[in-house]
């Protein structure tokens, strides 16, 4: 009981800076705190002036003022809770729950330092080390033994300090392995999630970085080396357009995750599920791909961001498989999420493109959504760097609703869009599918919009078109619908078109007659 008494000792001798807690239990509380907490729970995008005016019956600068306390005291509440954050749920990242097990032994080892308590701070500081070192938390497992080194001086333990420095010295140098691979990981990244110029530029670096990170983990054998250099591999066959390399990759790693080759407490199996999902829509492998889709997304917890990221891939292999239906409960599955509006703006647009290819290929005939889908259409840009890697499905897009409007202005307007962004962003090999299928495109225009023309002309770059290899993310533009399906699709809408218009020489005919 001597270390429970001490505790009770400190906990109860100190006042505390601030409530340390909000109770969320209590639905009828008419606290303020609680009373603001319930507003931003019932409208995130609530404005400050109606919270003010809803405590406290009125926008003047007083009231302005005790809001601002308010609005300290519950933030300060709310940080609180953030150190009981359950993280046992296993759709979160698998690392975390280790983690934050360790950061929480640490602080409050540190506390019991500072109260002199060092013979219960040791007994954390040694059990955070050892949860460090199951997980292969290498940061952490040297800011323990360092404070343990520290701590066993002022016990003059010469014994335990000896053995703790030589500990320490070894941890060190692994860390500064896995700080260099971490260091040429995130250079990649950073390289090729920016412009495709520069992802090109990063490409050409990979062979000498993947050698390098190799080097690093013979020496290491650490799982951090092992993770930096996987991803950095995954990254290369992805920016190359390598998408069977990434299934083989991914089914490897999964065998030795489960033979046991892996740390179980850091591996995230998400994220190999996510790019094997990934994999087979740019492989093609629609059917496949959707099957896995399904059973993985369990896995993802519906809070986080990487829920949004899985669910996008899923509905691509749903259009894919010109599944439009669950594509579409797909939709509308994200926009129930609490969470959708907590995405950054681009990626909410990336929804609204989804629903406007869902509109264009099944048409909702609701008013509503007729002039929703005709709207977005039209005001979506041309092209821009917010939207990079679907600036060639917007133009696709917009062509699509002009041909089937036969809106010849604006089919000309968008057919100059097409030449000009064929010119300046298609110049690649590795962009041939979009430049077929932009050809093929325009064909429609010059044959006259004469289904079975452009059909026979349009052949050998069908066919050229069915062989061409996918473009890798170094070059990056996205097919929301399978171009040999919209190629399918227009000459729907040319036929359709041909009917209406013999359909109403005929009755002019008969009218005439």
């Amino acid at each position: 009981m001597d270390e429970l008494t001490t505790l009770v000792k400190i906990v109860t001798d100190r006042r505390l800076a601030v409530l340390p807690f909000l109770d969320f239990s209590d639905r009828n509380a008419t606290s303020k705190d609680l009373q603001l907490v319930r507003l931003l729970e019932g409208d995130p995008n609530i404005t400050q002036n109606k919270i003010v005016k809803t405590l406290y019956g009125s926008t003047e600068a007083k009231s302005q003022t005790t809001f601002r306390k308010l609005k300290s005291r519950v933030q300060q509440k709310l940080l609180n809770h953030l150190y009981f954050l359950d993280h046992t749920d296993e759709r979160h990242v698998v690392s975390r729950r280790h983690e934050q097990h360790c950061l929480g032994l640490l602080h409050q080892a540190k506390i019991l330092s500072g109260e002199a308590e060092y013979k219960l701070a040791e007994k954390l500081y040694r059990k955070a080390l050892t949860v460090a070192t199951e997980a292969e938390l290498t940061q952490y497992a040297v800011m323990c033994a360092r404070t343990l080194r520290i701590l066993y001086a002022e016990m003059r333990n010469p014994a335990r300090f000896k053995v703790m420095n030589k500990q320490l010295d070894e941890w060190q140098k692994l860390l500064a392995l896995e700080d260099e691979a971490e260091q040429l990981y995130y250079e990649i990244k950073v390289f090729s999630q920016h412009k495709v110029r520069w992802r090109q530029f990063i490409l050409k670096q990979l062979p000498s970085y993947l050698e390098r990170l190799e080097e690093l983990h013979k020496k290491a054998k650490s799982y951090n080396t092992f993770y930096f250099l996987y991803v950095t591999k995954m990254s290369r066959e992805e920016l190359t357009g390598n998408y069977e390399e990434i299934i083989r990759l991914t089914t490897a790693t999964e065998k030795a995750r489960k033979a046991g080759k892996i740390n179980e407490k850091r591996f995230d199996k998400r994220f190999n599920n996510y790019m094997s999902v990934y994999a087979h829509l740019q492989c093609r492998r629609a059917q496949k791909g959707l099957q896995l889709a399904e059973e993985y997304f369990k896995d993802f917890h519906y809070s986080s961001g990487n829920w949004f990221y899985y669910l996008e891939i899923y509905l691509l292999l749903a259009m894919h498989a010109a599944q439009y239906g669950q594509a579409y409960d797909l939709l509308q599955q994200a926009r129930r999420n609490p969470y959708y509006r907590k995405q950054r703006p681009a990626a909410q647009q990336r929804w609204e493109l989804y629903e406007a290819y869902l509109q264009l290929m099944q048409p909702e005939q609701s008013p509503v959504k007729m002039r929703h889908f005709a709207q977005l259409v039209q005001t979506v840009p041309d092209y821009s760097r917010d939207k990079q890697g679907y600036n060639v499905a917007i133009l696709i897009l917009q062509f699509l609703y002009f041909l089937q409007r036969r809106d010849i202005e604006g089919l000309l307007a968008r057919l100059e869009g097409l030449r000009k962004y064929e010119q300046r962003h298609l110049r690649n090999p590795a962009t041939l599918r979009s430049q077929l299928f932009f050809r093929m495109l325009l064909l429609t225009v010059k044959e006259n919009f004469v289904s079975g023309t452009c059909e026979q002309k349009a052949m050998p770059l069908l066919e050229r078109l069915k062989v061409a290899p996918q473009p890798g993310e170094a070059y990056g533009e996205i097919e929301i619908i399978p171009y040999e399906n919209l190629w399918q699709f227009a000459l729907g809408i040319l036929r359709k078109l041909e009917a209406e218009q013999q359909a109403a020489e005929q009755a002019q005919r008969n009218h005439v007659g």
